[in-house]
């Protein structure tokens, strides 16, 4: 045995260097795919716990809401019958005005009282929207926009905020609708090209109007996440003229787009959504018409 492992020295050195190569190389492979899976692991758990955090505060808000909701009912089957029997003394009033007027003036005492608990009835389902409305908190403007890609670029995208022209001091529904068309798709670019996704948002304000677009490289970001090269992978992937027709002239379905594109068309906006080939995906919302907000709604 020896003698033959000695004639055959060659051999059986390069048989162990390729065994110990083929075993480095599936060692290797094993640890980028356990590290890989451990990330996968973590970053779902983190995702869990956030959804489940959500989960159990949108369900106190919908209990809480319920139960004002309740309420609100309630008393509005009271107010709904004291406005019937005002107006059934009211008519009684009327007919007897002209037979016995003492009749009159006592129905007409009943219908105060009766309007007064009415009244009454009336604030307390203000007070309890009030507070419905002071737990809710203040709504987002535009003023909250940088805080906005903070907390964007914090949960991991990389964003470029450019803004040109002079702002306009707009209603205080227009702002919101305009920050919420931008939070939305800041999350879709999040959601879909995942992080290190690279987003452009630019602000153009005009005399009378606004243009806001959000263009992110989802796509190319995950073929950075996956170590290729996004330029030579664009390159490598042929797309027909039908597809990019097709991904300029069909509309992205979803709650979200259609959020948006309700926001947008609310406030005489014109929204645009769709996937540019290889690169990512780009949100356009114009308004055009949007005025200055009057002095009095001024905040």
């Amino acid at each position: 045995m020896n003698d033959w492992i000695q004639d055959n020295s060659f051999v059986v050195i390069v048989g162990l260097a390729v065994a110990t190569g083929v075993f480095l190389f599936a060692a290797l492979v094993l640890a980028v795919l356990w590290r890989r899976a451990r990330r996968g692991v973590s970053r779902d758990l983190r995702d869990r716990v956030a959804l489940e955090r959500e989960r159990l505060d949108l369900e106190l808000e919908l209990a809480e809401q319920g139960s004002r909701l309740t309420i609100v009912r309630e008393l509005h089957e009271l107010i709904v019958h004291s406005v019937s029997v005002i107006i059934s003394q009211a008519d009684g009033a009327r007919y007897a005005a002209s037979a016995d007027p003492q009749v009159a003036a006592r129905t007409a005492a009943t219908i105060a009282d009766t309007a007064r608990t009415t009244l009454g009835d009336l604030r307390r389902v203000m007070d309890v929207v009030r507070a419905g409305e002071a737990q809710a908190g203040p709504q987002p403007s535009l003023s909250s926009v940088r805080e906005l890609l903070k907390v964007m670029r914090d949960a991991g995208l990389v964003i470029e905020f450019v803004e040109t022209g002079t702002r306009l001091d707009l209603k205080q529904g227009t702002e919101l609708a305009i920050y919420r068309i931008l939070q939305e798709a800041l999350a879709n670019a999040l959601g879909h090209g995942g992080e290190g996704t690279e987003v452009r948002v630019s602000f153009k304000w005009t005399d009378h109007g606004l243009e806001v677009l959000v263009d992110d490289d989802g796509i190319r970001a995950h073929a950075r996440r996956e170590g290729l090269d996004p330029n030579v992978e664009a390159q490598q992937r042929a797309y027909s003229q039908e597809d990019d027709l097709a991904a300029l002239t069909q509309r992205p379905t979803g709650r979200g787009i259609s959020d948006m594109r309700q926001r947008a068309e609310l406030f005489g906006g014109v929204f645009n959504a769709f996937e540019v080939p290889g690169v990512g995906f780009s949100v356009s919302a114009i308004f055009p018409g949007i005025q200055r907000a009057p002095s009095a709604e001024r905040r």
